[in-house]
């Protein structure tokens, strides 16, 4: 596993070794010791797969309140998305900084986002898998987010989004 950091601290890219034979291919996604040793405690609570038929599907921005945040790693199992990472640390050098990336099932990358980070993404084509592994679980009552349009941050997105759930646009503007 190569850890690439980004400018957004504790935000990576993390590329996997991939080894080939005859059967296939192998590569390892998870492992507490390697994570250990770049000092980054992640405990998996929860794993979650996330299903998007459409294209133009917009998930997010989510997040949890500071004090229950989580770290989050995505990995796209299949098609392609556009992912947004927003620092909201207030004590952050880049509060209010987003970062975007572009997952695929043909790259084997998967992000790393810290605690303290909202994240949101769009699908770019059709039948697009995700799968999240969260270092917390699910609390609703903890929940919360911003508009993926929200004019605190200017995101530049790819594509309007065709498919938002409405809490996704529920969202107050940021502050």
């Amino acid at each position: 596993m190569i850890f690439e950091e980004q400018f957004i601290k504790g935000l990576y890219l993390i590329n996997y070794n991939i080894f080939k034979d005859k059967r296939g291919a192998f590569s390892k996604f998870y492992s507490d010791e390697i994570f250990k040793k770049k000092n980054i405690n992640f405990n998996i609570k929860q794993v979650n797969l996330s299903i998007n038929p459409k294209k133009y599907t917009l998930r997010g921005f989510h997040y949890q309140n500071h004090k229950d945040s989580e770290f989050k790693i995505i990995q796209c199992l299949s098609g392609s998305i556009y992912n947004v990472v927003i620092d909201i640390r207030k004590n952050s050098p880049t509060y209010k900084k987003w970062k975007s990336f572009k997952l695929t099932n043909y790259k084997n990358i998967s992000l790393l986002i810290p605690k303290g980070c909202a994240n949101a993404w769009l699908t770019t084509k059709l039948n697009t898998t995700l799968l999240y592994l969260h270092s917390k679980n699910y609390m609703p009552e903890k929940e919360l987010g911003i508009k993926y349009n929200d004019p605190a941050f200017k995101v530049k997105w790819p594509h309007k989004p065709n498919i938002i759930s409405k809490k996704d646009l529920s969202y107050n503007d940021y502050k």
